[in-house]
This record gives C-alpha cells, structure tokens and sequence, in this order.
C-alpha cells in the first residue's frame, strides 16, 4: 500500500540492494536509541554520537553479511555497544548513567508532582550509582531490560547467545544489583520479568 511506511525488513532489503535512502530511513528510526545504548556505554555525550555515527556507517558496510529476515534492531545494538566499548576503551572513560537516565526520564513523560519528581530522581541516582559499582557485561544487560526495555529474544540477538543464556545472565545481574541496593530500595517486580 503506498504511503504506509516499509518495515525494517524490506527497508534492510532495499539498503542490501542499493537503496540509499531505505538505509537513511532506518538511520533515521533508530538515531535516537543508538546515541542512547551508546551513552549508556559510553557515559560521555559526545564520544555516544561518535560511536552511534560510526556504528551507522559499519553497519551499512555489513549490510552484505545481515542474515535475512533476522531482526535488524537488535543487530544494530550490538554494533552500537560494540563500537561504544572501543570507544570507551580507547579514551579510558568509564560509564556515567545519571544524565541519561535523566534525560530518558523527561523524554515527553507526564510532569510528576514536585515530591514524586524529587522521589523519583533519589530513586535514579541510587539505581545509577548502584549500576556503577557492578561489571560492564551486568551493566549492559540491566541496561537492556531496564532503561531499554528489550525482550529477552532482541537481547539475545544483540548479545549474540541463547535466550536461556540472556535470561541466567538476567538473573545473576539483578541478583548482584538487588545484593549492592540499599535494602530500604526495591527494584519494580516487572524488571527481572521476561517479556518474550
């Protein structure tokens, strides 16, 4: 039907075969949560949009060896972090959550009242501080299913292992960020649930 916008499937086909602007399309989609996942590695604003330009760019070059029909949002994550982490590795940075999470929090939301805003913002603060004092692999999981949202199938794809490895992984995660919380702290029971 003309007009309706392509799926990521035939817009990935498109760019396959040429299609420069079915790619820009995809760009344009998945910008945002490309400079977002990269941030989340990254920590710093500026080296997070140089690794997601940069990851736009590897990931068209790689386009050729996409397998087909396989979901393009979790591949292009996987080449964000990827290229986030040799970024971060290369400046010696270490990952900063709170303005991202921050930032994500004012993303259109309705305004909270003063005090839940101010509740809300303490329960931020020690998450991200919590986050902080856990391994990068812990970090990008949690990540994942906390501020990204991802289903366990897109995060096995992007983490390139079995659902049951994401879902052990998962569980071992939020097991060592519930033992590093604050016990008066409770995560939401819907951030260890699976959802696909």
């Amino acid at each position: 039907m003309e007009g309706r916008p392509l799926d990521d499937t035939a817009l990935v086909e498109r760019a396959r075969n040429g299609d420069v602007n079915a790619y820009e399309a995809l760009v344009q989609q998945y910008q945002e949560l490309a400079f977002r996942v990269a941030y989340q590695v990254t920590g710093n604003a500026a080296d997070a949009e140089d690794a997601a330009q940069e990851a736009f760019v590897n990931a068209y070059y790689a386009l050729a060896r996409f397998r087909a029909g396989a979901p393009f949002r979790p591949w292009l994550l996987r080449i964000v972090a990827n290229e986030a982490r040799n970024r971060r590795t290369a400046a010696g940075r270490r990952m900063a959550l709170a303005d991202r999470a921050k930032a994500a929090q004012t993303s259109g939301e309705t305004a909270l009242s003063p005090e839940a805003a101010a509740e809300a913002d303490d329960f931020r603060a020690t998450l991200v501080n919590s986050l902080r004092r856990l391994r990068d692999d812990d970090r990008l999981i949690l990540a994942y299913r906390l501020f990204f949202e991802l289903s366990e199938a897109e995060m096995a794809e992007a983490l390139k292992c079995p659902k049951g490895t994401v879902k052990s992984r998962l569980s071992r995660a939020l097991g060592r960020l519930r033992a590093v919380l604050p016990a008066d702290l409770r995560l939401p029971a819907a951030a260890g649930e699976s959802n696909g």
